[in-house]
């Protein structure tokens, strides 16, 4: 449950941004902006990780969701599009605006997303009868993910469209997956014309499958991602791969089988054209490859269709071989229930590919839980783990897990190839401001944990000079002068109203100190605030 801050004026030049998701965390993007012309929203994400995050999902927006005229929606992934079908279910009836390619990802990945809900919900409630609690609903159903794809227009890269009067907007490749976009957003008012860069999540130069992402030049307010703000990638993607391949071979010669939790969307098809290139050349030579995911087998068949999305790399393999570069030999779909099972029964020589890439949920759960015990098995990561998920606590080093109700003991290799990734490192991301011709007023930092914003903002201020801004989860700022004008935190069970009153106080006097101070002193205070409030 949110707390909805007072309302401000509506005005002559009076554009409000409230920060609704994405700050301080890396999930459950959204960002609510007003003005004369509409109010609407850049994405709608679902909250990832730890309890307390899922639990922001259940609760109610921090707007009015009929109010709303319409969504820009950077790209499919759920963590930016997962709310959508509760945001429709609570009143929306406005458009989204999206890629077609992003369209059509959201049309396999919001029921999916529904389906994953229910089934949790049913495995809660099962545990919640045997204990006398009451019952949970899900957040939305797989029916409501697909009800609200009706709702959804195509638009393409680079082609401006109007919203709502006084309103232009174009989306150009954002570099991350299949259809992402930076939105290039320009508000009118009283005869002049502001201009909002929204990155979404910003790719790397030089990966598969996808164009590089799109330099823009010029923007007077900027919300930029810093998922890997305080970080480096290791390597090159060709570095990867020689890590991947020695891998899978040594686990080969061990008996074992290779299981790689990857993210239905991108990172499967990455893996897919990776491996197809590495069987071509005879560098590895697994008995089978299974993809164990119902969304990815789906979101792999759509990857097939927009092949003009592609880089030249990926171009040239697919008109080398002639057929689609995901489709390999002993590539096999598994794709009901009892398909994923039978995986269970083989002990060697196959790769098992399945989601969801941080292993929170989803058939993954049941392959780490038959390969993670073998000491002759191998688990590779290869993509960002958030905090509070399975992936984490792996990738940490726990060696004792629970999946399922169940301990498990972790004796498989355990390998985390961040080169991988799809989000672009500190470098990467300072690059791309670098092709700013005319900087920002003014950044926001978000889509990152507190340490990586933090970092990535103080190392924007002192590289380009410009006012750099890290929102806490329900900040709203008013455009205007770029003041703070409200902090609504999210409510937490059992504490005082009078103990928010207080929080709220003290971050709103925090928050204003970054205009005197820097961001490294401003977090030391607030690092300092949270544990006198433990």
């Amino acid at each position: 449950m949110w707390q909805k801050g007072s309302e401000i004026k509506r005005g002559v030049r009076n554009i409000k941004i409230t920060f609704c998701g994405a700050a301080r965390v890396v999930t459950g993007s959204c960002y609510l902006l007003e003005s004369e012309s509409a109010t609407f929203l850049v994405d709608c994400g679902l909250f990832q990780g730890n309890k307390k995050l899922k639990e922001l999902n259940y609760g109610e927006f921090a707007f009015n969701p009929a109010a709303i005229d319409f969504v820009l929606l950077t790209h499919a992934h759920i963590d930016h599009s997962g709310l959508l079908a509760k945001l429709y279910k609570k009143g929306f009836k406005g458009p989204t605006y999206a890629t077609s390619g992003t369209v059509d990802l959201c049309g396999v990945m919001l029921p999916d997303s529904g389906h994953i809900q229910e089934m949790e919900v049913e495995r809660k409630n099962r545990k919640n009868i045997r204990s006398g609690k009451d019952l949970i609903t899900p957040i939305y159903t797989a029916k409501d993910g697909e009800e609200c794809i009706k709702y959804f227009e195509k638009v393409e890269y680079n082609q401006e469209f109007q919203p709502a009067p006084g309103i232009r907007v174009k989306m150009r490749d954002a570099g991350h997956i299949l259809g992402s976009a930076i939105i290039e957003l320009w508000l009118q008012e009283d005869g002049k014309e502001t201009k909002f860069v929204f990155t979404g999540d910003l790719g790397r130069i030089d990966r598969p499958i996808v164009k590089d992402p799109t330099l823009i030049e010029e923007a007077d307010y900027l919300v930029m991602e810093s998922t890997y703000g305080n970080r480096f990638h290791d390597g090159a993607v060709d570095d990867n791969e020689v890590l991947l391949e020695k891998a899978i071979n040594d686990t080969f010669r061990c008996g074992g089988n290779v299981v790689i939790p990857a993210f239905a969307v991108d990172r499967t098809q990455d893996l897919l054209l990776t491996l197809n290139k590495m069987i071509e050349e005879g560098k590895i030579s697994p008995k089978s490859v299974y993809v164990d995911s119902p969304l990815a087998i789906a979101a792999t068949e759509i990857f097939c269709n927009y092949p003009h999305y592609f880089d030249q790399e990926t171009t040239k393999f697919m008109e080398d071989y002639g057929t689609c570069p995901f489709i390999l030999p002993n590539l096999s779909f598994s794709r009901t229930a009892e398909e994923s099972i039978a995986l269970n029964n083989i002990k060697k020589g196959t790769i098992i590919i399945s989601a969801s890439g941080m292993a929170d949920a989803g058939r993954i759960k049941h392959h780490l839980k038959h390969n993670l015990w073998r000491e002759e098995c191998t688990v590779i990561f290869v993509g960002y783990q958030a905090q509070g998920t399975l992936g984490r606590r792996l990738v940490d080093g726990e060696k004792k897990v629970r999946i399922h109700g169940e301990q498990i003991m972790v004796n498989a290799d355990i390998i985390m190839l961040e080169g991988y990734s799809a989000h672009a490192d500190q470098n990467e991301l300072i690059n791309w401001l670098n092709g700013f011709k005319k900087l920002p007023q003014s950044i926001f930092v978000s889509h990152g944990e507190e340490e990586s914003s933090l970092t990535l903002a103080n190392v924007i201020q002192e590289r380009f000079n410009v006012k750099t801004m890290v929102p806490s989860l329900g900040e709203a700022y008013d455009l205007t002068g770029v003041e703070v004008l409200e902090v609504v935190p999210p409510v937490e069970r059992g504490i005082p109203e009078s103990v928010w009153d207080l929080y709220q106080e003290i971050n709103l006097e925090l928050t204003m100190l970054v205009k005197e101070s820097s961001i490294e002193k401003l977090r030391q205070i607030r690092e300092y605030l949270k544990k006198i409030s433990a």
